[in-house]
């Protein structure tokens, strides 16, 4: 497993996200450390623990539906191997 540096852009999404404690995305460009073995793993990973922290905090309908919009607005910007 390899650590990669993944940036991640959420200015299109953090204003519907402002009701949830998002740790370390709680900014319009995150820079995060993911363990990984490929890239595309690395991006997966850190989209996928956002949306764990969301639905960890509020598992309604009206969250997964948010979490469903949001998946396509997030970009990636840059991914390095550390």
């Amino acid at each position: 497993m390899l650590i990669f540096k993944v940036r991640l852009d959420l200015s299109l999404v953090i204003n519907r996200l402002v009701r949830f404690d998002l740790r370390e995305y709680n900014s319009t460009e995150p820079i995060l450390f993911i363990e990984a073995t490929d890239p595309d793993g690395a991006c997966f990973k850190a989209i996928f623990n956002l949306i764990q922290i969301i639905l960890k905090q509020d598992d309604s309908i009206e969250s997964r539906l948010l979490c469903r919009s949001i998946r396509e607005d997030i970009r990636v910007i840059k991914v390095s191997c550390q």
